[in-house]
């Protein structure tokens, strides 16, 4: 037995007792599924921008509520936060789900395809869950509603986090799991692990897979403002030209990746905007340009920091210009609990099947349930959604198609992770 943290590492269940609390799980999730799928549906079709999910933190407490479940709304403005007591002694252990959508237009073959429209960042916007999180807030209210129905057999406490603003708050707003943290989310009760699922665009439905240790890699966002002296295009001799340092910028911050980082420490450096100029025969007194880094290693983020100052330093003194550098660090590298991933994995073989178990590489992809697991030991795992003979978009795409079938999948999977997490705890403590 290894001891990591609050963590008690043991063997699977007692064969009788895992068969019995497979069908007991199966036949609930049976039972609920065209319920929740509908949830999913309801959700997909009215999907809500961060720190504006409303209406979905409102279906969210309004399910919690209907299942005697204890709830807080408002958490970090919209979030929704329930407490369910087992009637046997445990643990308190904590499932995060996320209910925001992406400023995208949809453009899949759904009947609950969204219309919806709004205003953002001053731009007229459609308004689409393109990174599967109606899956996982749907999920996490059939979890709820599973571990409802057998409230009297869990041994422990269970608190469901309904976050918002996963994909970041809007500009000048405060949101996401950052805020939940420092607002106590995870205080009162603490638990002593906390437990997450993404959909994967990449996996089929009826797959799963993990990965141990570093997972999803920190996100930073930089702006830079590259200012030299405009001047009629037919002149150049006149001006500081910012759209050749620009030009020369975008191509030296590569070298950082190359030239600077030990090649086996992963990072990636992109340019996501470039911005300049009015008129075809003008150069522009500024370039705008606007990116991300992604990061695992914080030597790593410290090095390419300082190094694209001084690139932009060197660039715009020889070209006569100057420049202004906002980088900001964002959300931390989510890193699965060595332990708690060794101890979660045999569950979720039992569920799927050992070869539908797939380990993962770790992405460059970032997820703010790194600010949770930060604080307690976290696994987060991946949920396969491609239903067969289809394709799904990427992540963050109109054309991205999760299958109904991951809902009850991810139930399933979910609901088994935390009943076999807190059995194996009291296990282990009356040894």
């Amino acid at each position: 037995m290894k001891r990591i943290g609050l963590i008690l590492i043991t063997g699977l269940l007692a064969p009788a007792a895992a068969a019995g609390q497979n069908t007991t799980i199966e036949a609930l999730v049976k039972q609920l599924a065209d319920e929740i799928i509908g949830y999913r549906h309801q959700i997909h079709e009215n999907p809500e921008l961060g720190n504006r999910e409303f209406e979905t933190a409102a279906l969210v407490a309004s399910h919690l509520e209907s299942l005697g479940i204890e709830i807080q709304t408002g958490a970090a403005h919209t979030g929704v936060v329930g407490i369910l007591r087992g009637g046997r002694p445990g643990p308190v252990i904590a499932v995060r789900a996320d209910m925001d959508a992406l400023p995208v237009t949809e453009d899949t073959p759904f009947p609950f395809k969204s219309l919806v429209r709004t205003e953002y960042l001053g731009q007229n916007v459609g308004v689409m869950h393109a990174c599967g999180h109606d899956i996982h807030t749907s999920v996490q209210m059939g979890v709820a509603s599973i571990l409802a129905s057998m409230r009297d057999e869990i041994p422990g406490t269970i608190k469901f986090i309904f976050q918002p603003a996963e994909e970041g708050p809007p500009p000048g707003e405060e949101g996401g799991a950052e805020l939940m943290v420092a607002e106590g989310v995870l205080a009162n009760p603490r638990p002593v692990a906390v437990f997450g699922l993404h959909t994967f665009a990449e996996m089929a439905v009826g797959t799963v897979g993990y990965t141990s240790g570093p997972a999803l890699a920190a996100v930073d966002h930089f702006r830079i403002d590259i200012k030299g002296k405009q001047a009629h295009g037919a002149a150049p001799h006149l001006s500081v030209d910012p759209v050749v340092m620009a030009s020369q910028v975008i191509m030296a911050l590569q070298t950082i990746r190359s030239r600077n980082l030990h090649p086996l420490q992963p990072s990636v450096i992109t340019v996501g905007i470039v911005r300049g100029g009015t008129r075809f025969n003008i150069i522009p007194d500024e370039v705008y340009l606007e990116g991300t880094v992604r990061t695992y290693d914080p030597d790593v983020r410290d090095t390419i920091e300082r190094r694209m100052a001084e690139i932009l330093d060197g660039i715009t003194r020889a070209g006569g210009g100057t420049f202004e550098l906002d980088y900001e660090r964002g959300t931390p590298a989510t890193i699965n609990n060595v332990a708690l991933t060794e101890q979660m994995v045999p569950t979720l073989q039992r569920v799927f099947g050992e070869e539908n178990v797939i380990e993962l590489e770790p992405t460059m992809g970032g997820e703010d349930f790194a600010y949770f697991a930060n604080e307690v030991p976290g696994f987060f795992f991946r949920l396969g959604m491609v239903a067969p003979g289809t394709t799904s978009g990427g992540h963050h795409t109109p054309t991205f198609l999760a299958d109904d079938a991951s809902v009850t999948h991810g139930m399933r999977a979910m609901a088994t992770v935390l009943i076999d997490f807190m059995e194996q705890w009291v296990e282990n403590a009356g040894r």
